[in-house]
């Protein structure tokens, strides 16, 4: 016969209530916030376990598993509340995975990093992609591409970093470099020496803005209140680059700029020389797929990448964005639909959107 453990005190809080109604629902979302116990069987469980319901009347909560134990509870054999969940788990063989490939000479194969990490390849690949945000094939090109970033400052040669960063043979890399690097692997190394980018600087309801563009496109679109901050944030970005001011023949162009922030419906057709990471450029391209005058949450944008878990990476590759308006990270919004941080300010943020919805 079981042993009838303590009979728990029925409850009515609303916290009691709100675990009860995830436990029904088996939801996986509450994995780690609380745990449940069965006074009849004398087990604790998660919320999201397969086993059997219980009778409201003999469950209690838990903030932990030592909590349950505590009380005289057993583990569950099913849904084993006592080790790391199932989003932890996958988490870890995700971080040995990438730990795996930065650590290669070469970027290792598929069916070489599941057996790794105990899993099926199929498997594997869909839970990195999840996680991470990019493919294992994708991640160790974007870590690769971080490396020969990284490596040609510092490096004797341009060969010397290529290899070093874990590319096979040059050629590989030169067919890609101009989208790596937005400019030569030789002007890159000597941080864009000799490279020419154009700017202006100008007004608009925003305040000063400043444009600039290499032989490329667009390379950076800024705002602000102080037009010197402007230039030293320009100057920054592109340290030994010959920066061309006052140029007549780019009025043009901060023409078309300033005249899309003051009239956003005219649209903005300039070529952009967006420069950053594998990632940070799939949700810019996911910010510029957002129709005028609307809003998407970072939750989305990340569903939108198929990288749902990527929130907090898709709030940094909006702020990484040095193209401001042109990639309209100022569209993207809290999940109640609150005005969460912006780059350039808050209330710049509200303008833009105002004036979108109005245009």
């Amino acid at each position: 016969m079981r042993r009838i453990l303590e009979q728990p005190q029925r409850s009515t809080a609303t916290g009691d209530d709100a675990s009860w109604a995830a436990v029904m629902a088996r939801d996986p979302a509450f994995d780690g916030q609380f745990y449940y116990s069965v006074a009849t069987t004398g087990i604790y469980c998660r919320p999201s376990c397969p086993s059997r319901r219980a009778n409201r009347s003999n469950v209690r909560f838990h903030a932990s598993p030592a909590e349950a134990a505590k009380a005289g509870f057993r583990p569950c054999k099913r849904c084993k509340p006592d080790q790391p969940g199932l989003d932890e788990q996958h988490a870890a063989k995700v971080a040995k995975a990438c730990r795996l490939i930065e650590q290669a000479d070469t970027t290792p194969k598929l069916g070489d990093l599941a057996e790794a990490v105990g899993l099926s390849p199929y498997h594997f690949h869909r839970i990195f992609k999840t996680i991470a945000g990019l493919t294992p094939k994708a991640y160790a090109v974007a870590h690769r591409n971080a490396q020969i970033r990284d490596r040609l400052p510092r490096s004797r040669t341009v060969t010397d970093a290529i290899y070093d960063a874990g590319y096979n043979s040059s050629g590989r890399f030169y067919a890609t470099a101009s989208e790596v690097l937005g400019m030569e692997p030789r002007k890159f190394r000597f941080g864009a020496a000799g490279e020419h980018i154009r700017f202006a600087l100008g007004e608009c309801f925003l305040g000063s803005i400043l444009v600039a563009a290499s032989e490329q496109g667009v390379c950076a679109i800024l705002l602000g209140d102080d037009p010197e901050a402007l230039l030293r944030d320009l100057e920054a970005r592109f340290p030994k680059a010959q920066l061309i001011g006052g140029d007549r023949s780019f009025e043009a162009t901060i023409a078309k700029v300033v005249g899309f922030v003051d009239a956003p419906k005219r649209g903005l057709d300039l070529p952009l020389d967006a420069r950053g990471t594998a990632f940070q450029h799939q949700v810019w391209q996911a910010l510029r797929k957002i129709p005028l005058g609307q809003t998407a949450s970072y939750s989305e944008i990340a569903e939108r990448i198929g990288s749902p878990k990527s929130v907090r990476a898709v709030a940094q590759a909006c702020a990484a964005n040095s193209i401001a308006i042109a990639i309209p990270c100022h569209r993207v919004v809290r999940t109640d639909g609150g005005l969460s941080g912006y780059r350039w300010g808050i209330e710049r943020k509200r303008k833009l959107l105002d004036r979108e919805r109005k245009s």
